[in-house]
């Protein structure tokens, strides 16, 4: 998440906004959400599949 913040450089003044990099460069403003919940999916899925496998059993 920090690298999706709002931040201007003082020394050079470039701004780096990465809702403004999603809308000029794949044209889409929502892009960064979209990122971000498609990590969360994966992550949920994961933690399905890891509790559905059968339990290790180590002797």
């Amino acid at each position: 998440m920090e690298r999706q913040s709002f931040t201007t450089d003082k020394a050079s003044g470039i701004t780096n906004d990465a809702d403004l990099w999603a809308t000029e460069t794949i044209g889409n403003a929502k892009y960064p959400l979209e990122l971000f919940l498609r990590v969360i999916t994966v992550s949920l899925e994961t933690n399905r599949v890891v509790e559905s496998l059968p339990k290790l059993e180590i002797p």
